[in-house]
């Protein structure tokens, strides 16, 4: 025998607060949006807290793969199993465009040095999915296989590295010079939240039918929607339309001081 691991929709009442409960963080966050007056640019961190990050992110993608195995392990004994089967995936094609697309969006922006373009461009290409998968992981953490002996366990041996993943690789946006939070950020991802509503309504089920594949896709999408908000340039203009500067040379000086802090 073999299987696909997916998640138990939610039934019942569950459903109904679900939605209440992402409608509610929706309205929270756009109201968090509208007291944002201005655009707020992160201060870099020193040289030795950007190494612990990368550690810290290295040590969680570690524990993420050795808690995958120990899962997928128990998994396959609990349902006396041999090996699992790859799942039909309409939504990874639609994941890998999104991917390419911000990346080269972020990479065409002009007023920065190429080199600032190509570590933003990498760092928004991996963060963007997360926008989506954080919130999506709790929400379908607690609806997940329960394997004995200790199902808690076996949850957080899976979930708690995966989120850690998913937060650092988020938190290492502060380091592009090109990132800023924005009252658009806050709205994109509102609407991504509200989405997950109508879909919590559907029982938040694995995409193996027509809806929750429809909104598994546009909520992904609105994820990276709200990551290319972070690198939106103040001025459409300053998207590459045509030659650019030479190596070195910024659109302006206000912009150069960006880069270089």
């Amino acid at each position: 025998m073999t299987q696909h691991i997916g998640w138990a929709s939610y039934t019942g009442d569950a459903r109904i607060e679900l939605a209440l409960g992402l409608v509610a963080a929706a309205g929270a966050v756009v109201y968090a949006g509208t007291r944002l007056r201005h655009p707020v640019r992160a201060v870099r961190p020193r040289q030795g807290t950007v190494a612990v990050m990368f550690l810290a992110w290295a040590a969680a993608i570690v524990g993420l793969l050795a808690g995958a195995s120990y899962y997928i392990q128990q998994y396959l004994r609990d349902n006396h199993l041999t090996a699992l089967t790859k799942a039909s995936d309409p939504i990874t094609p639609v994941t890998f465009l999104a991917v390419v697309a911000i990346f080269i969006i972020i990479l065409t922006r002009g007023g920065f040095r190429s080199r600032a373009r190509l570590g933003s461009a990498v760092i928004g290409a991996l963060a963007a999915p997360w926008i989506f998968e954080v919130p999506f992981d709790l929400i379908v953490v607690d609806r997940t296989a329960s394997l004995q002996p200790d199902p808690a366990l076996y949850r957080a041996l899976f979930f708690v590295p995966l989120v850690l993943v998913g937060i650092i690789t988020l938190a290492l946006l502060i380091l592009s010079p090109m990132v800023r939070l924005t009252r658009a950020t806050f709205f994109a991802f509102a609407l991504l939240l509200l989405v997950f509503a109508v879909w919590a309504l559907d029982g938040f089920g694995y995409p193996s039918a027509a809806a929750p594949i429809a909104l598994n896709m546009v909520s992904k999408v609105l994820a990276f929607a709200t990551a290319l908000t972070l690198f939106w340039p103040a001025r459409l203009s300053q998207w590459r339309t045509g030659p650019q500067p030479g190596p070195g040379v910024l659109a302006s000086p206000a912009l150069e001081t960006a880069v270089r802090s």
